[in-house]
């Protein structure tokens, strides 16, 4: 579920990202496991914001269009995980 340019290896809170996006689309009881099909991420990173945590996911933009339409409920389950 990592898309990286050639040669870039993935840290260990994107490969954390990627699985847990996997886990959401094979998951029985998942709702947008048929969109999840087509997403993909290029990197993900931690921002403190307000003594908490967030974190950034970037997608490529060809995936934008799937993931802007699921993206309430694919935060929420991220949220779970």
């Amino acid at each position: 579920k990592i898309l990286k340019d050639k040669g870039a290896t993935p840290t260990d809170l994107e490969e954390e990202v990627a699985k847990a996006l996997f886990d959401i689309e094979v998951s029985p009881s998942s709702d947008i496991k048929g969109d999840l099909r087509d997403v993909y991420i290029s990197s993900a990173q931690d921002l403190e914001v307000k003594n908490r945590l967030a974190l950034i996911v970037h997608v490529p933009f060809r995936a934008w269009k799937t993931v802007r339409k699921i993206q309430g409920r694919l935060i929420r389950e991220l949220e779970k995980k």
